[in-house]
C-alpha cells in the first residue's frame, strides 16, 4: 500500500508545494498501480487545483482510499471524494462552502468572477452529488449555508463510507481494573485512586507492559479480593458444617462450601444451629424451615410419654440435628479461640530484639554511603524493563529537577 500525506503546512495549502496537482501526479507516478493511502488534513486551497488532484486519483489504475485525517475543508473536501472508498476519523471534520475570489476590477469584470464562480459551484456540487447521491437543490444548499459535518453527519449524508474508530490500548490498568470489576462500589473508587494519580502529566503515567509487573499486582488485588470477601461475607453452622454466603440467608442465597465462595454448597438438608431447616438445590436456598425448638431436659422428661413409641422419628431426628449444629459453631468458636491464643503466646515470647528488627526496614539501597555493607533488592518489582519505559522515567526524572 502505497501511502501518500496531503497535510498543509505553514505556507502550503491545496495547489502548493506538495500539495499541488503536480506534485501528487509524481507521487502516483512512482506508486506505479500499487494501492494508494490517501491521508488529507487541510483546509483548501485552489478549487482549480482540487479538481485537477480528484481527475488524477479517478483515472488512477489501482485502488484508492482516502483517508481524512483531521479536517478536509473547501478544496479539500473536494479531494477526499475522489476515493473509492472515504474514511474519515471519528474526531475529523469535513466542510463545504461556495467557491471565492480574490480578485477585483470594474463591474464588468466582477460580473464575469460571478458567472464564473457559479460555473465551478456547479462543477464542485456535481462532484458532491456523484458521491452522496443527492439531489441538486440538497447539495447546494448545503454549499451556500457553509456547512460543516462531524464523521457521524458526513456517513449519514453519504459524504463517506466508513469512520475509522480506535480501539482502546490494552494497559495494566484495564487488566486490573477488569478483575476487580465485581468489587463493591466503594472498594472500585479506592482501586481506581491507587491506579490513577490524576496529577500526574500523560508523560508521567507511564504504561509498563511487564508481566511480572502484571502478575505481582493481580497477586496484591486477589489478596485484597479475598480480605473483602471475609469481611462481607458470612457463615452459618450447620449439621454438616459451615456454609457461607453473602448477606441474609433466605430462599434464592447462593452458598458455598469454603470462604472464597468458590465451591457451591451439596446438595442436601441442612439443621442451622437455630433450629432452622434449609434445603439446598444447585448451590441455592430452595426451601428455609424453623424446625421444632429443642425443650429443655427438665421439660423433657416431664413431657416424656408413658409408651416409647409414641415418640415421632422425624422429631428426634431434628433435636439430634440441632445439636450437631450447635457442636459445630461451639467447635468453631473454639479453634479460633485456640489460635489466638496460640499467636499471643508466641508474641509474648519474641525478644525485644526480634520485636525490633519486625519495625525495622532491612533494605539500604545500592551505593548508599551509611554503610560499606549496603544491600540492594535484585530488582524492585515495580522497574521499569523496556527500553521505552526506562527513557520515559529518565524523562519524566530531569523534567522534575
Amino acid at each position: 500500500m502505497y501511502k501518500i500525506y496531503l497535510y498543509d503546512t505553514e505556507q502550503d495549502g491545496i495547489g502548493s508545494g506538495s500539495l499541488s496537482s503536480a506534485y501528487l501526479q509524481q507521487q502516483l507516478v512512482q506508486a506505479a498501480g500499487q494501492d494508494v493511502e490517501l491521508h488529507i488534513s487541510s483546509a483548501g486551497g485552489s478549487a482549480f487545483d482540487a479538481i485537477a488532484i480528484y481527475d488524477l486519483l479517478k483515472k488512477y489504475d489501482g485502488r484508492v482510499i482516502t483517508y481524512i485525517d483531521a479536517l478536509a475543508a473547501s478544496a479539500a473536501s473536494v479531494v477526499a471524494m475522489a476515493g473509492q472508498e472515504i474514511v474519515m476519523s471519528k474526531y475529523a471534520l469535513l466542510m463545504i462552502h461556495k467557491p471565492m475570489a480574490g480578485s477585483g476590477g470594474n463591474a464588468d469584470e466582477l460580473l464575469k468572477d460571478v458567472q464564473m464562480l457559479n460555473t465551478v459551484q456547479q462543477r464542485l456540487a456535481q462532484i458532491y452529488t456523484d458521491k452522496t447521491g443527492l439531489d441538486d437543490v440538497t447539495i447546494n444548499s448545503l454549499i451556500n449555508a457553509v456547512t460543516w459535518m462531524t464523521a457521524d453527519q458526513a456517513l449519514a449524508l453519504g459524504f463517506i463510507d466508513r469512520i475509522e474508530d480506535y480501539k482502546t490500548s490494552i494497559t495494566n490498568s484495564a487488566i486490573l481494573l477488569k478483575c476487580t470489576g465485581s468489587a463493591p462500589a466503594v472498594y472500585q473508587r479506592c482501586i481506581n485512586k491507587i491506579l490513577v494519580n490524576h496529577n500526574n502529566s500523560p508523560k508521567q503515567q507511564m504504561n509498563m507492559h511487564n508481566n511480572d509487573l502484571i502478575e505481582k499486582t493481580t497477586s496484591v488485588l486477589d489478596k485484597m479480593m479475598n480480605f473483602f470477601k471475609k469481611v462481607m461475607n458470612k457463615q452459618t453452622m450447620t449439621d454438616k458444617g459451615a456454609l457461607h454466603h453473602t448477606g441474609e440467608l433466605d430462599h434464592e442465597t447462593e452458598v458455598y462450601q469454603d470462604e472464597e465462595l468458590s465451591t457451591p454448597a451439596v446438595d442436601d438438608v441442612y439443621i442451622t444451629a437455630d433450629g432452622k431447616q434449609l434445603s439446598i438445590e444447585k448451590g441455592k436456598v430452595k426451601k428455609l424451615d424453623s424446625a421444632p425448638e429443642i425443650q429443655n431436659e427438665d421439660e423433657e422428661e416431664e413431657e416424656l410419654p408413658a409408651n416409647k413409641n409414641n415418640f415421632k422419628p422425624h422429631q428426634v431426628k431434628n433435636q439430634i440435628a440441632a445439636l450437631k449444629a450447635k457442636l459445630h459453631a461451639q467447635n468453631a468458636l473454639l479453634i479460633e479461640a485456640r489460635t489466638t491464643l496460640q499467636n499471643a503466646q508466641a508474641r509474648l515470647k519474641q525478644s525485644h530484639y526480634e520485636i525490633k528488627n519486625e519495625i525495622k526496614s532491612t533494605f539500604i539501597p545500592n551505593g548508599s554511603k551509611r554503610s560499606s555493607k549496603a544491600k540492594a533488592e535484585s530488582q524492585a518489582f515495580f522497574a521499569p524493563q523496556s527500553e521505552i519505559a526506562k527513557n520515559a522515567v529518565k524523562q519524566a526524572v530531569s523534567e522534575v529537577k
